[in-house]
């Protein structure tokens, strides 16, 4: 696609899940991390905070497979140019890894869902487990929401700088108006 025919923004839909998407993600990295953690397991918010963090987790895996659909169905802007070829390709490096990061979190945490047969714990048919560390998912899970943050700082840093230092604009990109 030539930058001539690339539209100035990305499709609604598109913005709408991204947004979305950065909302949940934010909120169940913040629950799952800092949350979660400090409830005891014999208490009885426990399975019903769990249940909840696994169905957002769901949601969000259907939304990502809607948004990488859309990346490759709908028209994009051309890319965002940081001004120097390295950063250009960190750019992209990123983009890639945020979505490689949610299919390892979609992965990870359907593992641990039937692993320890979340179902039967959220139903009262099987006890809340003792240690999520026992499945091996849990490992995984934790790597990836840490780096997964880590990477949405430099996202967010990233979109900042476009904005405000070099003044481009870049956020319009990401938002509702004329395409």
């Amino acid at each position: 696609m030539s930058k001539e025919s690339a539209p100035s923004r990305y499709h609604p839909v598109h913005v709408a899940l991204h947004w979305l998407m950065f909302l949940l993600v934010v909120m169940m990295l913040g629950v799952g991390k800092f949350v979660m953690p400090g409830i005891p397991a014999d208490s009885p918010q426990k399975p019903s905070m769990l249940q909840t963090h696994a169905y957002i987790g769901i949601f969000i895996t259907l939304l990502l497979i809607v948004r990488i659909i859309l990346y490759f169905t709908t028209q994009r802007p051309a890319p965002a140019d940081a001004g120097n070829a390295f950063l250009n390709f960190v750019a992209r490096a990123v983009h890639l890894l945020l979505y490689l990061l949610l299919i390892g979190m979609a992965v990870s945490g359907l593992g641990m869902f039937q692993q320890a047969n979340l179902p039967a714990v959220f139903s009262g048919a099987a006890p809340y487990p003792a240690d999520f560390f026992a499945y091996p998912p849990r490992m995984g899970h934790g790597l990836v929401s840490t780096l997964l943050v880590l990477l949405i700082v430099l996202h967010v840093g990233a979109a900042l700088y476009h904005q405000f230092i070099r003044k481009d604009n870049l956020l319009s990109r990401m938002w509702f108006g004329k395409r």
